[in-house]
């Protein structure tokens, strides 16, 4: 679990660019940034899963297909609904989109772990 924190810590704040951030939000044109970011998700969790827990590998893949669902998903509700810093829902969505990347982790941990 603190490794697969580390990591979205890692890959979703030190590592995502501006062009990620703002692009995957977008009405148009979200694909290429959302895939981008969601690569570096991936990027980063292969080595640190295939370090500690190789037949595990594939959760890496599974972690980027639910991370990139949950992005596109805040996505579609920032860009459809206006939702900017101004926003009253802004901090909301922050909030719930974080949570659900962190019980993302929190499944594929006990899922390991169990397994």
């Amino acid at each position: 679990m603190l490794l697969l924190t580390a990591k979205h810590i890692v890959a979703d704040f030190f590592l995502q660019t501006t062009w990620m951030a703002v692009g995957k939000d977008q009405r148009t044109g979200w694909a290429l940034p959302l895939l981008a970011h969601c690569l570096v998700h991936l990027a980063v969790a292969l080595p640190l899963i295939l370090i500690v827990a190789p037949k595990f590998w594939f959760v890496a893949f599974i972690d980027f297909a639910i991370h990139i669902t949950i992005d596109r998903a805040k996505g579609f509700v920032t860009s459809h609904f206006g939702v900017n810093q101004e926003h009253p829902w802004f901090w909301s969505l922050i909030g719930v989109d974080q949570a659900l990347h962190h019980l993302t982790g929190f499944g594929l941990s006990i899922f390991m772990a169990a397994n």
